[in-house]
């Protein structure tokens, strides 16, 4: 492996251009170590330089790049530099107590305390980093470091998200008795971590193990309620599993799907992450408005959920806002959750005849309902179907509803490319001063009204708007 890490930081122009402007000694240490050794590239490199300030070292880097600098610690003299092209960054410091030794036990994981020499290319694995990769095992270094910053707990989740490795028993162990301290990192912190958690190939396995160490149910209360709910004839699995397998055939569903899917999906739209992470977010949260809506016939024994979609999105809302994710966040989420079950209901529904016209008017209303974020809905509801197989629910009717969907994925991304946006045909100040009223959360339903209208052709014209508005919410109505 020391070849390969030699080959890989020879290669790489910035560290190159680096090692040939200036005489310091330098390692890199951490992810991007561990990165090459596994044959990855890598954006994020960390260097500890041992013979200079790391702030006046930085800033010299900063003028080679023409980077942006920006102090991340300066307590702990950690600075960042953020390349032109704006995927490119360095993370610049001194050792801890001006000790590499120090520096490298004072980290999470072996696999992220490998540092390499940039002069000499000599490795220092002083934790067994290289065995655990190449066993594929995650072992931290010391519980001590747990303790001393939890957010190392969420972080070992987030590296099994990512590479798929079991965690050793030590580290399961640890991890285990200071799971109690899982909240205690900044909101902001654990946010970050969840949603990187998200973006890895392997976040079911992860979560899974998130539960068997307890650290699951302190980020995630929820999940306690949705383990009461069993199996039934419709799912073979209870709820926790069912969230789960619907986060891994997500991952599946964008593995196989066409160049076109994975671009939309993989968009960084939402708070630096992609849509994908976003999309595994509100899969594992789809159904959380199910418990409080379970009910159990009489006669049958069937378990019904009824509108446990609405149910959940509104508790998803404020779930997702105490995680201090954005507005925007916020609002893709609980679109999934409440939307989930929309496209299969579309397209199951006996009375539409899908090869007419008017069947090609409700596709395009549930297009228009859901804007951008139609692949994304389509995804999550075929992973809902894949993780759903009850002994009432056979082979037939999975087959017929994931084609239904993907006729239903053909027809958009066939229009897409010609879709134009609504128009508005008024707006909030127009109906205030057509009804005479202020702003108010009334002002809100008329405007959720109106826009459905459009959707339904119902309202095509400026002079139809007006005349839906009064007809249904003048002061009379109101």
């Amino acid at each position: 492996m020391n070849t390969q890490i030699t080959a890989k930081i020879k290669s790489d122009e910035i560290l190159t251009k680096i090692t040939e402007t200036f005489d310091n000694e330098i390692y890199l240490v951490g992810g991007a170590v561990r990165d090459f050794l596994m044959g990855k590239s890598s954006l994020d490199r960390d260097l500890i330089v041992m013979d200079e300030n790391a702030k006046d070292f930085a800033l010299k880097v900063k003028d080679l790049f023409d980077a942006a600098f920006v102090p991340l610690d300066e307590e702990n003299k950690i600075y960042r530099l953020v390349l032109p092209d704006k995927i490119n960054y360095l993370d610049i410091t001194n050792p801890i107590e001006n000790s590499l030794e120090k520096d490298i036990m004072r980290r999470d994981l072996a696999i992220n305390s490998i540092a390499v020499n940039l002069r000499t290319f000599e490795v220092v694995d002083m934790c067994g980093g290289i065995t655990d990769i190449k066993n594929h095992t995650l072992s931290l270094i010391s519980e001590h470091n747990f303790e001393d910053d939890p957010l190392r707990l969420l972080r070992v989740y987030r590296f099994q998200a990512a590479f798929g490795f079991e965690l050793t028993s030590a580290t399961v162990h640890a991890v285990c008795s200071l799971a109690h301290l899982t909240t205690k990192p900044a909101v902001e912190r654990i946010n970050a971590e969840i949603i990187k958690l998200f973006v890895g190939k392997y976040a079911d396995k992860a979560l899974i193990n998130m539960d068997k160490t307890w650290v699951l149910e302190e980020i995630f209360p929820f999940v306690k309620e949705l383990k009461q709910v069993p199996p039934n004839t419709h799912h073979h699995l209870d709820l926790f599993h069912h969230s789960v397998e619907t986060v891994k055939q997500i991952q599946l569903l964008y593995e196989e799907a066409s160049e076109e899917v994975k671009s939309h999906l993989d968009e960084v739209d939402f708070g630096g992450a992609s849509r994908l992470a976003h999309l595994k977010l509100a899969g594992f949260m789809h159904d959380i408005g199910k418990f409080s809506t379970w009910t159990i016939e009489e006669d049958t024994g069937r378990h019904r959920f009824i509108k446990h979609d609405d149910v959940g999105a509104k508790l998803a809302a404020p779930i997702l806002k105490s995680m201090n994710l954005s507005n925007k966040q916020v609002n893709y989420v609980v679109s999934m959750i409440k939307n989930h079950i929309y496209p299969s209901q579309l397209m199951s529904a006996p009375e539409i005849d899908f090869s007419s016209s008017a069947g090609e008017k409700a596709m395009m209303r549930y297009i228009r309902k859901m804007d951008d974020n139609v692949i994304d809905n389509i995804i999550l509801a075929k992973a809902d179907r894949l993780s759903a197989r009850g002994e009432a629910i056979t082979e037939e009717m999975v087959a017929n509803n994931l084609s239904n969907l993907d006729r239903l994925l053909a027809f958009y991304l066939r229009i897409r490319e010609t879709l134009e946006p609504l128009p508005i045909l008024l707006n909030g100040n127009d109906v205030m001063k057509l009804l005479n009223i202020k702003p108010s959360r009334k002002l809100g339903e008329i405007m959720d009204a109106l826009h459905e209208a459009q959707l339904s052709s119902e309202v095509t014209t400026k002079e139809e708007a007006e005349s839906f508005v009064m007809k249904n919410f003048s002061r009379d109505k109101a």
